[in-house]
């Protein structure tokens, strides 16, 4: 969607405000965050971040701002919102920064929205948003994460929109405890390069009859304590007509499961976790696990004609699991900030080949298990409202299996990087 259109939008909505107060638009946020990045190291630049043939390194997504020093334009995130009636609302959140580029994940339309509220605590909406799962990518907003980008868990399998309805109960005091049951069915189209800001699989011509089924218990104990779990499934992306003539890749060699039984797992795919915060006025913590099958997100069927002739994972029931924990010390102005992050592919190291996929011969070690280590400090512009504004500076220390060497290494490096973060928003 071109930014033109929405300002086109927007214009239209707004000729309308003066025919009734109760439609009045009304410009609730923007956000301005922009990157420097310093590599500590050359390997970040110089090493491939693919293996020797017969490994597997697709699983970490090494961000190409940290591959060469840079001065980048992370978010430019317009917010705006109105109301039809007293009980009906929309809202809608563009990023015009994302229109750098043609690829579907760079649309410039992040959320839009049409929320219900049926009263006695229902709540209905309807549009294209994050579903409800991991914590900090879908309750945190972005001018109040504490470090340059979100952990692995949540930039990997929380950080996506999805185009769904979404029914909310809330129930309790509010200044006590209080909670929510939230069920969202979406498209389920978070993993086929859109980033879900998509209709069904349209980048491949498929769309599938299945939804993926999201639902999270969410709890509050006053205004320090939050804590919760969620769970979402689906299955492949394919569509029937494509998938009763899939192709089954055949290079699984040692106690591989049949075509049969690859069709009947039909790429399922799984995430549920759980999360704890704690918050005051000088303390911050927090945690969050998750776990599932990888299933779609590495596909193991494609449709006919397909030049993948392989599966995308080492196994028909591979499990990730990762976990992180976060903290800050909080000195008006000062904070101090720390966290340890998690995230392995292949948790019970499951493999259909005679030899380790992840060991090669020529050596070197790929296991899919990637930890970050990320200290920092930010200096608060307003320290009675963190999200006004803030300057992050990080620290992330990687694990050394994602890059393979250049010749002459005798073995693989990681890269750590320097990230200097600005943040203005309102």
């Amino acid at each position: 969607m071109k930014i033109t259109r929405l300002a086109g939008v927007a214009a239209l909505l707004a000729a309308g405000v003066t025919q009734a107060q109760a439609q009045d638009i009304k410009l609730t946020g923007v956000l301005f965050e922009f990157w420097q990045t310093q590599m500590l190291d050359s390997n970040l630049r110089n090493n491939a971040t693919a293996a020797p043939a017969g490994t597997a390194t697709k699983y970490y997504g090494l961000d190409s701002r940290f591959q060469e020093n840079t001065f980048a334009v992370k978010r430019a995130e317009i917010y705006l919102n109105g109301k039809i009636t007293d009980d009906i609302s929309w809202n809608l959140m563009f990023d015009p920064n994302n229109s750098n580029t043609t690829a579907a994940p760079n649309n410039v339309l992040q959320d839009i929205a049409v929320t219900w509220n049926l009263g006695s605590g229902f709540t209905v909406k309807a549009g294209q948003f994050k579903m409800p799962t991991t914590y900090e990518a879908t309750m945190v907003a972005a001018t109040n994460i504490l470090f340059f980008e979100r952990n692995q868990i949540n930039r990997v399998f929380g950080d996506k929109r999805d185009r769904a309805i979404w029914g909310i109960y809330a129930f309790g005091d509010p200044k006590g405890f209080n909670g929510k049951v939230n069920l969202a069915i979406s498209n389920g189209t978070t993993d086929d390069g859109s980033g879900g800001k998509n209709n069904e699989n349209t980048l491949t011509g498929a769309g599938n009859a299945q939804k993926d089924w999201t639902t999270r218990l969410e709890f509050n104990y006053g205004p320090e304590h939050k804590f919760g779990a969620y769970y979402r499934e689906g299955v492949t992306g394919l569509k029937d007509s494509t998938f009763l003539n899939a192709t089954v890749p055949a290079t699984w060699t040692v106690g591989a499961p049949s075509a049969a039984q690859i069709k009947d797992n039909k790429d399922k795919t799984t995430l549920l976790g759980a999360y704890y915060a704690f918050d005051t006025a000088t303390w911050h913590a927090s945690a969050e696990l998750a776990t599932g099958l990888l299933g779609r997100r590495y596909p193991t069927l494609f449709a006919a004609g397909t030049t993948t002739l392989t599966p995308l994972r080492e196994h028909l029931d591979q499990k990730f699991m990762g976990y992180a924990i976060d903290g800050a010390y909080k000195m008006g102005q000062h904070w101090f900030t720390a966290r340890y992050d998690m995230l392995n592919y292949n948790t019970g190291d499951d493999w259909y080949t005679a030899t380790n996929p992840y060991m090669p011969a020529a050596g070197g070690d790929y296991s899919p298990k990637y930890t970050e280590i990320t200290v920092g400090y930010n200096y608060v512009f307003n320290p009675a409202k963190y999200g006004a504004g803030k300057l992050k500076l990080d620290y992330v220390h990687r694990s050394k299996n994602f890059l393979a060497p250049r010749a002459g290494q005798t073995g693989e490096q990681g890269g750590d990087s320097l990230v200097a973060s600005l943040m203005v928003g309102f």
